[in-house]
């Protein structure tokens, strides 16, 4: 049994965590930390969680030792206290965005300043198991990836590994308004948000660094605010490699995830559901990914049009529940012990 400490837990993504390493087989969690409501009940902040535990939330200044620490601190912070995180835990799982990049230029570039802990860049392992298992299966410290991003590379890399596609993609990104945080601005009331399909992101999202790292793309990205609570979906534009159809695009996908427990090819040709829907996906862990090719082929030797779409639970794919799927591969405990909740439909 590991102990284990939830850092900023009182979040959308703390809540997440919390619910998911409550019902863990493997798991106990010794403390949940919040420096705006120590001393009260978790379940003052996540009203799903009444009845499941008795927890109030730690002063993070104040926390004992434990074996994991999971960090659902802020962007741009972290970094700041990692030296001290290291202390508490032999080891930590970092959902803030600052132990992602492996370039601390490219960390400047995109977030807007310095890096604080350079040095510990290479320490951290990228934590997404499609790609890295072997490596989190002995890493220590890990960086969880982004959501947007998670869909993102799981829709690109089984092309770009293959050769099979060119490297210029553009992703418009969809994402629901939980990604925004629990303590998101004025921009995200109801008021504002309801009905809205906002593009806050142009050009140069954040998770653009991080595709462009994991896929060897050049990636260009923009994201759009949609009415969802909850959700992401990507929609990726590249063309393939000339020579390549439909065929050798199904068999990478086939090839590339016929084994992993949480990622399902659907590309179907009809149906309500034919192509990635982030709805039926609520509450899982599961990161759905499709596609479609242009049945024309272009003059001049080009490569066809491919259209890449992925979908996923921010929240939980997206953020904690692969957090606690790298737990799991760390510890040696099977990969989908915690995780097995499917989704809701309807929703």
């Amino acid at each position: 049994m590991a102990r284990v400490t939830i850092v900023g837990g009182s979040g959308y993504i703390g809540g997440e965590l919390l619910r998911l390493l409550l019902g863990h087989p493997e798991v106990e969690v010794a403390a949940v930390t919040s420096a705006r409501l120590a001393g009260r009940r978790v379940d003052g902040a996540h009203p799903n969680l009444r009845g499941l535990t008795d927890l109030t939330f730690a002063d993070p200044d104040k926390l004992d030792e434990c074996d994991a620490l999971f960090l659902a601190t802020p962007h741009k912070e972290t970094m700041g206290r990692m030296a001290g995180f290291l202390k508490l835990a032999p080891r930590v799982f970092d959902l803030s965005a600052d132990f992602r990049l492996r370039d601390p230029a490219l960390y400047r570039r995109y977030y807007g300043l310095p890096h604080e802990a350079a040095d510990l860049l290479p320490e951290f392992a990228y934590g997404l198991p499609e790609l890295h298992r072997d490596r989190l299966r002995t890493a220590d410290r890990i960086a969880v990836p982004g959501c947007m991003a998670t869909a993102a590379i799981l829709a690109l890399h089984p092309l770009a590994a293959a050769g099979l596609v060119e490297p210029e993609v553009t992703i418009d990104a969809r994402t629901g308004s939980s990604g925004s945080g629990a303590s998101a601005g004025s921009e995200n009331l109801h008021a504002e948000r309801s009905g809205a399909m906002r593009v806050f992101a142009p050009t140069r999202h954040r998770h653009e660094a991080e595709i462009g790292q994991e896929t060897g793309l050049s990636a260009r990205m923009s994201a759009t605010g949609v009415e969802a609570v909850r959700g992401v979906q990507v929609v990726c534009r590249a063309r393939l490699a000339p020579g390549a159809d439909e065929r050798a695009v199904r068999s990478a996908f086939r090839a590339a995830y016929a084994e992993e427990p949480f990622v399902r090819v659907v590309a179907q040709k009809r149906g309500l559901y034919r192509l990635p829907e982030p709805k039926i996906l609520s509450g899982s862990n599961f990161c759905d990914v499709g596609f479609a090719v242009d049945d024309d082929e272009p003059a001049g030797g080009a490569g066809r049009a491919v259209v890449l779409v992925a979908a996923l639970d921010n929240l939980v794919k997206g953020g904690a529940g692969n957090a606690v799927q790298c737990m799991n591969i760390r510890y040696g405990w099977p990969e989908r012990a915690g995780l097995t909740f499917a989704g809701l439909h309807p929703n």
